[in-house]
């Protein structure tokens, strides 16, 4: 097995590089910023995960270069850059360069709402290159995974046997992976899930019970599985792992961003305040423009996420998103 490559030194990259390189595989992390690579070198410490030491196997690199000689490559950085990285990383790559790409990115491009394979599929053309694609995705909360916490995961691909062989290639004692040919119904699952989880925030936030958090969880899975079902998923996916399991551990895990949104929009802080008072990424703020505009096109029926965008982006207070939510129309359970 060649080194693993991981495109992204955020918090989850760093995870899964420090996760696997524990279980003697070789990994090598790039940093977008020469200063924080040799930083992370130097000190064998992330910022993003506060007392996690970096392994020896795991080398950080600021160099595009060392990547390409990776095979298989993550990618791992926020949805609305992953255009530019991927670029870059295929320019770098020359004539040799990784036949296996697997995002572990939970968003789409907020720009073009493409989802991830689409994204990867169009630069490769560009790029004159043929990849193989892959999705990683599930409950997995970084700061658990790179403690080594049991933690289990999904990795899907059109090509089953590529599915199966990344399974047995990548799982860790700590990191159980189970196999899908789900492409779509994982990238979305994971997408849609962060916009969920702000309003799971915002209903804890404004200290509404469990009774509304179980409804929330309950009627959001059902929106996930609607839009997903319309661009071509399997309604099981959204059963699984990266569908119930990754949405119940962001609306109700303390270590969830998106739900950490909501619960400052419900204490009345605006977005650019929220935003301007950390470096990390709430996937769910520009994924629910995204996930909006993709349920448009498809006419798939988001009241949760239109509610959400209204909060987020138009001013609408959360107590006024929640009393219009619950004054919708009646209807049977299994509507759709």
């Amino acid at each position: 097995m060649k080194r693993i490559g991981i495109l992204g030194a955020g918090s989850w990259g760093t995870a899964l590089g420090v996760n696997l390189a524990l279980s003697d595989k070789p990994v090598v992390l790039w940093a977008r910023r020469a200063a924080a690579a040799e930083a992370m070198r130097g000190e064998r410490r992330s910022p993003y995960l506060p007392g996690v030491e970096l392994p020896s196997g795991l080398e950080v690199t600021h160099d595009l270069a060392a990547i390409a000689a990776c095979d298989p490559v993550f990618l791992v950085v926020p949805s609305h850059g992953a255009r530019e990285v991927l670029r870059r990383f295929l320019a770098a790559c020359g004539d040799g360069g990784p036949q296996v790409l697997i995002s572990s990115i939970k968003g789409v491009e907020p720009e073009t709402y493409l989802r991830m394979s689409e994204v990867t599929a169009a630069e490769a053309e560009r790029a004159g290159r043929r990849l193989a694609y892959a999705m990683l995705a599930g409950p997995t909360f970084a700061a658990e995974v790179a403690t080594g916490t049991p933690t289990t995961a999904v990795v899907a691909s059109v090509d089953r046997e590529l599915a199966t062989r990344l399974q047995g290639e990548l799982a860790t004692p700590s990191l159980r992976l189970y196999s899908s040919t789900d492409v779509v119904g994982v990238e979305l699952g994971g997408a849609t899930k962060n916009v969920i989880a702000i309003a799971a925030g915002v209903v804890s936030g404004l200290g509404l019970g469990h009774n509304t958090l179980a409804a929330l969880i309950t009627r959001g899975l059902h929106e996930i599985t609607r839009l997903g079902v319309a661009y071509g998923g399997d309604p099981r996916t959204f059963s699984g792992l990266a569908g119930l399991g990754d949405l119940v551990l962001t609306c109700t895990g303390g270590l969830s961003r998106n739900r950490r949104t909501g619960l400052e929009l419900a204490a009345g802080r605006s977005l650019q305040e929220i935003q301007a008072a950390t470096p990390m990424v709430a996937e769910g703020v520009r994924n629910s423009l995204a996930v909006a505009r993709l349920a448009e096109r498809r006419g798939v029926e988001m009241p949760i996420t239109e509610q959400m965008v209204q909060v987020l982006y138009h001013g609408k207070s959360p107590r006024a998103a929640v009393a219009d939510l619950m004054r919708r129309e009646q209807k049977a359970e299994t509507a759709l």
